[in-house]
């Protein structure tokens, strides 16, 4: 596959990718009304539980858990692609760490979506979920951080900031989770978000940038 072609469809899967999550989020909690899902409070992953039942005090119960799930399956690989289509852009040891945590990320997502987090389930499942969700969760952000120390994406200054505050953001917001049970979900959501920006910002730049300089052809090696 020509650079031509890997740095607009890389682009444009991360795009894709922070849109279908945020579509079928959405869909799934607006068909959860016993009780009303509440994104402060509920986790992302009770969207994907398939069972009816009291977990940690919060009542379950996801209609369209499949939608969920479904989600969280493309997102990996979605991400995972899109990021190691545009790991051409970073050259030499850098291209290799991006390209490990875009993997680790893909493959944590792949299992969140495969292994719910219902405690009704075998306690394997969910600890596999629980495992899985922590490395999806800290390898997108700690790429976004990689990604702003980068000059050779050709973004601007701006962007690195961006780039590095935005995924330090989500880090942070992680480790907060577990200060109260009423802001969890809004916690987890900031550690979960920060990437999804991430993915429509970086990708959507660098379509811009492709659109303006069609011609360029980038040096880095292969």
């Amino acid at each position: 596959m020509s650079r031509r072609v890997r740095l607009p469809l890389g682009a444009v899967l991360l795009v894709v990718n922070a849109v279908q999550w945020v579509v079928n989020e959405a869909i799934a909690a607006a068909a959860w009304t016993t009780p009303t899902y509440n994104y402060a409070t509920h986790y992302i992953s009770d969207l994907g539980v398939p069972d009816c039942t009291q977990f940690q005090g919060r009542a379950i119960c996801s209609p369209l858990n499949w939608v969920m799930n479904t989600s969280f399956i493309l997102e990996g690989i979605l991400f995972a692609t899109g990021v190691v289509l545009l790991s051409r852009l970073v050259p030499g040891r850098a291209r290799r760490v991006i390209r490990v945590l875009a993997l680790a990320h893909g493959v944590g997502m792949v299992l969140v979506g495969l292994f719910h987090g219902s405690p009704e389930g075998p306690r394997l499942g969910l600890l596999i979920h629980v495992g899985a969700a922590g490395v999806g969760i800290l390898c997108a952000n700690v790429i976004a951080i990689l990604a702003g120390t980068l000059r050779s994406l050709g973004l601007p200054p701006a962007y690195r900031v961006f780039s590095v505050a935005v995924g330090a953001a989500g880090l942070i917001s992680v480790v907060l989770v577990g200060v109260s049970t009423s802001t969890a979900g809004a916690f987890e959501r900031g550690g979960v978000y920060s990437w999804l920006l991430w993915s429509a910002v970086t990708g959507t730049l660098l379509l811009v940038r492709n659109l303006r300089r069609p011609a360029v052809v980038e040096n880095v090696p292969a």
